[in-house]
């Protein structure tokens, strides 16, 4: 019987290697690379950040230099405080009335912390002073999307990347909303750095993140951020609440303190507002109302087909589901979360959508990227055939005509819609004409007003004159009556016009404001007959 000893191959030294020049190699083959993981392959070779950085900061400056005001809420209920912080005279609404209490001074504070500086360094110039703020929310607005792209690139390869840097450069709504002075679009900017934070696979500070959106930001928009969170809470529980807690805790204490030290009284705007419109019953629709389809409609202005194809993202998950759920899934939630709640409250403004634009472009990207997966064979990962061929071909041609439905809708409004900003431009130069002292008197066009910021300094006061409106016009703050502190009898919430808001002596008025329409019907306003144009 022959027994035979195991053996084992000596390891291969590196002395027992063939040359180059004794031995002929065999040729270099593609399929000879060691293969790397899918993440590994996306991340290397996925966007960086220069290019998300650059593309964004170049469509923010061109929107914090063009965008129109597009809500008078934007003018009266946050440029026109930040300009009585600074310039100690602006307008101010009822919801600043210390009686009431519903806007966050916090949230002024944190853009007077550019605004302060620029007007040092612009002293006689207010106006460059306002387009140096919207530069500010605009590099907010670039930091928030650009980590956004650099995650969906990271986790879902370039891409589906790519289109979605393509739309938040270029999708209207995206165009105006990054650059408005609302806290609706700093919402937006937490939602996008929050959820590429979560992508990232940062849970603790995604959270962070939207508690900074929620409490700094708009109160409401908590609605819209608690996909991330809970989801989050559920990966890493302890350093996840600890961040939540400690950030929420830290600025509604803040928050309170400088609440208390413009409003002299100790109370929280963010409860204050949570309670008007959730708890003590707000009559929000006396500002008017909208049916159930607002939104629909409202989405697709702004977002064309792209918002068509948002709205489909669910219906494509069964086929993408392997690339996309659970992690995108998460962040997509909400977009369908906040637009059936905002549906079903009666009083609906566009500036409510904003927060989860970001996500519009986010869930329109994953389903074009997913157009080829329609018709591919699911045990055929590199399947070539004619359908998916045009899938392909369709994907760039679809992003095209989204852009160009986009960039068509953004030089209409900015073309079509910037008049005021550029009417009151032209007062600066009348200086010399009529001196200092002079009132300019606005009629129906009060909506319109671009902000305290516009008007020069030779003229000592903006005035609204009746031109038929009932309902409650902002009043400039009232030192005497002790400035943000004040609590002037003339303010309501019922939205009832109060007899101090108009000038009934028309000769006080130096210029006046007016717009002119030839319509074979009576219109609001004044009549210009007796006026000279400028």
């Amino acid at each position: 019987m022959a027994l035979s000893l195991p053996t084992r191959q000596r390891r291969a030294l590196p002395s027992d290697q063939p040359s180059s020049s004794s031995t002929p190699s065999k040729p270099y083959k593609k399929e000879d690379k060691p293969k790397r993981s899918e993440e590994e392959q996306q991340g290397q070779n996925g966007i960086g950040w220069f290019l998300p950085l650059f593309s964004l900061g170049m469509l923010r400056y061109l929107s914090a230099t063009s965008n129109i005001i597009h809500d008078c809420d934007e003018v009266f209920n946050y440029w026109e405080p930040l300009h009585f912080l600074l310039y100690n005279s602006g307008f101010q609404t009822w919801e600043y009335s210390s009686q009431y209490a519903l806007r966050s001074y916090l949230y002024i504070n944190f853009h007077e912390i550019f605004g302060l500086p620029a007007s040092w360094l612009f002293p006689d110039d207010k106006v460059r002073v306002f387009y140096a703020v919207r530069i500010f929310v605009g590099v907010l607005s670039v930091i928030a999307d650009a980590t956004l792209v650099v995650a969906l690139s990271r986790k879902y390869g370039k891409r589906l990347a790519s289109y979605a840097l393509a739309m938040l450069c270029l999708t209207s709504g995206c165009f105006f909303a990054s650059t408005s002075f609302l806290p609706s679009s700093f919402s937006m900017y937490a939602m996008s750095l929050s959820s590429g934070l979560f992508l990232l696979g940062k849970p603790a500070f995604a959270v962070a993140v939207a508690a900074v959106g929620v409490i700094l930001g708009w109160p409401f928009s908590i609605l819209a951020f608690l996909p991330i969170t809970f989801y989050s809470l559920a990966r890493r529980f302890k350093p996840t609440f600890l961040a939540g807690a400690l950030t929420s805790v830290a600025l509604l204490v803040l928050s309170v303190l400088v609440d208390y030290c413009y409003y002299k009284r100790w109370t929280s705007s963010v409860f204050n507002l949570l309670l008007y419109n959730v708890l003590g019953g707000g009559e929000s629709h006396l500002y008017g109302v909208e049916g159930p389809l607002f939104y629909l409609r409202n989405g697709f202005n702004n977002f064309n087909f792209c918002f068509i194809l948002a709205l489909l993202f669910l219906a494509f998950l069964p086929i993408a589901r392997r690339k996309y759920a659970p992690d995108l899934l998460i962040v997509v939630s909400p977009l369908y979360i906040w637009l059936g709640f905002m549906s079903l409250q009666p009083h609906k403004e566009e500036r409510f959508l904003y927060p989860i634009y970001p996500l519009v472009c986010v869930a329109a990207s994953a389903v074009i990227e997913s157009f080829p997966d329609l018709f591919r064979d699911k045990y055929n990962p590199h399947d070539n055939s004619w359908p998916v061929l045009i899938a392909k071909f369709v994907r760039p041609v679809v992003l095209g005509l989204i852009l160009s439905a986009s960039h068509a809708r953004t030089f209409s409004l900015i073309n079509g819609y910037g008049a005021p900003l550029e009417t009151y431009k032209i007062l600066e130069h009348y200086d010399d004409d009529v001196g200092t002292g002079s009132t300019l008197c606005v009629g129906s066009e009060w909506h319109r007003f671009p902000s305290s910021f516009f008007v020069p300094e030779y003229i000592s006061e903006v005035r609204w004159i009746d031109d038929g409106f009932r309902g409650l016009l902002p009043l400039p703050f009232n030192s005497t009556l002790g400035g943000t502190a004040a609590a002037p009898p003339y303010f309501n919430n019922k939205n009832k016009a109060s007899d101090e808001q108009y000038l009934r002596d028309l000769e006080a008025c130096t210029f006046l404001v007016e717009l002119q329409l030839d319509r074979p019907y009576p219109t609001r306003g004044s009549d210009l007959s007796t006026w000279e144009r400028a």
